[in-house]
């Protein structure tokens, strides 16, 4: 696991300021065997609407 540098909590908290919903605080990923740590992952709610329906990703 890396070390947070001094930016990671303002990363954080201004990403959730701004909506986002922190899923991963590292997200760790192994790709082709490669284990792979990134720092945070976050999702935020898409939402649309056409002519009455609506959708959500």
């Amino acid at each position: 696991m890396s070390a947070k540098d001094i930016f990671h909590e303002v990363v954080k908290k201004a990403l959730e300021k701004d909506g986002w919903q922190i899923t991963h605080d590292p997200l760790s990923i192994s790709v082709g065997g490669i284990n792979i740590s990134i720092d945070l992952a976050a999702e935020k709610l898409i939402a649309a609407e056409r002519e009455g329906d609506k959708i959500a990703v």
